[in-house]
């Protein structure tokens, strides 16, 4: 039987150059893959900032800006007074959770025109703060931030009835409306018809004796309406009443409202005591005349005296028309 031939293992390593060449080498990255990617990532990049540049145009953006660059009076403010006690509150607020809320502006050039947001600037700058959130609009028109800066207020801290018809004029002023009432109707457009009634109502206030007036964002609702009525119904109380106001200034508030409610108590012009007596105009006819009333009677107040009567009343009316 054969003999098996013996092998022996080999005593020395595997060279150097075995090793190297016995190890596994990777397959080395495509170009096209490199192309691939680079393509991919300038996409999302140039997709970051579309998104970015129409968030900042369309004013989506919160913006970190300086107090002393935003211009509170850029338009006229719809704001008459601002209630210390709800400032304090707002204060305490921003010191504990810092501005939650950014305020709004529009870009003037180096500056910023403030539309909505000046109880926080105010709160900010009692508070020290030399900075502001703040989100750049762009509006179209002087309508259009007007109607952010009321419609602001609106949903926050509502206006008295006064103020909103004194923006109502002012808008006018500036000449963003026509006329008060086309102001009403457009700045208070979300209004119901019920609201936008009664700050027509308070117009007549402003137009007629708001200079004289010194506290008339405080006038209340229903003494608002009843003066308005008064003054649309007899414009010598608008007249009574700013008389009373010039001679005797009220101190506060209350003093206004109550000189208010006197020149409303008051008898009117024309009333009973201006009445004039009852007079003979004709045998048997007497004259009673009173505040947009003339009453004729006695026994010469016959059939042919009222037939008569009617004819010229007529004739008056054609005569009046024709020269208008």
């Amino acid at each position: 039987m054969a003999r098996r031939k013996r092998l022996d293992l080999p005593t020395e390593p595997f060279s150097a150059e075995l090793e190297t060449k016995s190890a596994f080498t990777p397959r080395a990255r495509m170009p096209i893959a490199d192309v691939a990617g680079d393509t991919a990532g300038r996409a999302a990049l140039e997709e970051v900032a579309a998104e970015m540049t129409a968030a900042e145009t369309e004013g989506r953006v919160v913006k970190k800006i300086p107090i002393a660059d935003v211009e509170i009076q850029h338009l006229a403010r719809d704001r008459m007074v601002i209630d210390g006690e709800e400032m304090e509150v707002l204060k305490t607020s921003m010191a504990t959770r810092g501005q939650q809320t950014p305020i709004e502006v529009v870009r003037t050039g180096a500056t910023y025109g403030l539309i909505s947001g000046m109880r926080r600037v105010a709160a900010l700058k009692a508070l020290g703060e030399t900075h502001v959130l703040a989100l750049v609009r762009r509006p179209e028109t002087a309508e259009a931030a007007y109607l952010a800066m009321v419609e602001e207020n609106e949903i926050r801290a509502n206006l008295s009835y006064y103020e909103r018809a004194n923006i109502a004029v002012m808008a006018v002023g500036q000449g963003v409306y026509p006329t008060p009432k086309r102001a009403v109707a457009g700045l208070f457009a979300h209004a119901s018809s019920a609201k936008r009634s009664k700050i027509a109502k308070f117009l007549i206030i402003r137009e007629t004796i708001g200079k004289g007036l010194k506290f008339p964002a405080a006038i209340p609702e229903k003494l608002g309406l009843a003066l308005a009525s008064a003054i649309e119904a007899d414009r010598s109380v608008a007249t009574r009443l700013s008389g009373a106001l010039r001679k005797t200034p009220p101190e506060d508030a209350a003093a206004e409202r109550r000189a208010i409610e006197r020149a409303l108590k008051a008898p009117k012009e024309g009333g009973a005591e201006d009445t004039p007596p009852d007079r003979e105009v004709a045998p048997g006819v007497v004259l009673k005349a009173g505040r947009g009333r003339v009453a004729l009677s006695g026994p010469g107040v016959d059939a042919a005296f009222v037939e008569a009567l009617r004819d010229w009343a007529v004739s008056h009316a054609k005569d009046s028309e024709a020269k208008r």
